[in-house]
C-alpha cells in the first residue's frame, strides 16, 4: 500500500485524542498466526512505539482484548464460513508484554468483535472529551473494522495506522484499507506520529 505523505500542519491533540489498541493479547497476537501484509511482529513493535509516544505526551490510551467467562456469553450465529476454532488456553486472553504495562491505561474486555458494544468504551472517552481515535490491531478486517464502524456511528473523528493492524490475508487487509476507513476517518502510518509533535 503506498504510504500517505506526512502533513505537518496536521497535529493530534493529545487531551482530546486517544490510542485505541484492538486484541493484541497472548491467543491472537501471541499465538503463533502469521499477519498479511504485516506481520504480526511488525504490527506489535509499531503498536508499542504508539503507546510510547501517546503515553509521554499524556494522551488517553485503551488495551482492548476479548475474552469470555465460559463460552457462553460470545455471539453464536448460524454462518457459511466456520468459526475460526481459538482455543481458550489459559492466558489467551491476556494483553501482550510489550504493551501490557502502558502506564494509566484502560482495559476494555469485549465479548465480540467490536469494542463498543455491550463495554463502557464510549461512556470512559466522552468523560475525557475525546473526540479522535487512533486506532490499530487485528485483525483489520474484523476487530478492527468493526470496531471502526461503530465509532463512526458513534460521532468519533479516527485515524488508521495502516502498519499498525494486519489481518490473515493481504487481500483482506487492503480491501477495507481502501474501500472502507477512507470514508470514515483517514489513514497513516506509525512514523506520522512519531515524526509531528503531539499538541498537549
Amino acid at each position: 500500500m503506498e504510504d500517505l505523505k506526512l502533513n505537518e500542519k496536521e497535529l493530534i491533540k493529545a487531551e482530546t485524542s486517544a490510542l485505541v489498541l484492538i486484541d493484541l493479547q497472548k491467543g491472537i497476537a501471541g499465538g503463533g498466526i502469521s499477519g498479511s501484509p504485516h506481520s504480526i511482529d511488525q504490527v506489535i513493535q509499531n503498536a508499542s512505539k504508539l503507546v510510547k509516544e501517546f503515553s509521554e505526551k499524556g494522551a488517553f490510551i485503551v488495551l482492548v482484548r476479548v475474552s469470555t467467562v465460559d463460552g457462553k456469553d460470545m455471539a453464536k450465529p448460524k454462518t457459511d464460513l466456520a468459526a475460526s476454532g481459538m482455543k481458550y488456553q489459559e492466558g489467551w486472553d491476556e494483553l501482550i508484554p510489550e504493551i501490557a504495562g502502558a502506564k494509566n491505561a484502560h482495559i476494555v474486555t469485549k465479548r465480540q468483535w467490536g469494542a463498543f458494544y455491550g463495554t463502557d468504551l464510549d461512556l470512559q472517552l466522552r468523560r475525557r472529551g475525546i473526540d479522535t481515535i487512533v486506532l490499530g490491531g487485528i485483525s483489520t478486517n474484523i476487530g478492527v473494522d468493526t470496531t471502526a464502524r461503530e465509532a463512526f456511528q458513534h460521532g468519533y473523528n479516527q485515524i488508521f495506522v495502516e502498519d499498525a493492524m494486519t489481518a490473515i490475508s493481504k487481500e483482506e487487509h487492503e480491501y477495507v484499507c481502501k474501500y472502507i476507513f477512507p470514508r470514515i476517518g483517514k489513514i497513516r502510518t506509525s512514523s506520522f506520529f512519531i515524526k509531528i509533535d503531539i499538541r498537549r
